[in-house]
């Protein structure tokens, strides 16, 4: 893939973010890191001490459980969330392109937060989780990729 000079990598999971600009030209990827950001949230036993509720059937004896709810999960798609704005804010600042690299669920999260700004500079998007990869490793993806 080629990665113009400038272009800005957002590399994302749930729990870790890093965002690189390419230093380097098209075909010699150099990635430097602008910011990082690393998330601890609770697993959702600690956060949740409730059972989840029941319900009743309205004819006869019949009970079902309903689900509980992942508080661990809404807090990693608290921190995609986070993410994707910051991106947005460059977004509206910048002229260069864009690429995102994330696990398929924080990708599918983030996609419902693009801005219009970010859509039209978006070049590609990675549904890998390389999130907390050393540079080195996102810049071997992003020179191997689609591939």
């Amino acid at each position: 893939m080629l990665v113009f000079h400038g272009a800005l990598i957002l590399v994302v999971d749930g729990a870790k973010m890093s965002l690189f600009r390419n230093r380097g030209r098209e075909a010699a990827i150099d990635l430097e890191m602008l910011e990082h950001r690393v998330t601890h949230s609770k697993s959702t036993a600690d956060m949740g001490t409730d059972k989840p509720g029941r319900s009743f059937s309205s004819a006869g004896a019949g009970r079902s459980a309903y689900e509980s709810t992942d508080f661990h999960q809404m807090e990693e798609d608290k921190f995609a969330e986070a993410a994707i704005n910051t991106l947005n804010g460059l977004a509206q600042q910048s002229k260069f392109d864009f690429i995102i690299v994330a696990a398929p669920h924080v990708l599918g999260v983030m996609r419902h937060h693009y801005s219009a700004d970010l859509k039209k500079r978006l070049v590609a998007e990675i549904d890998k989780d390389f999130a907390g990869r050393p540079s080195t490793e996102v810049a071997e993806l992003l020179q191997d990729y689609p591939k």
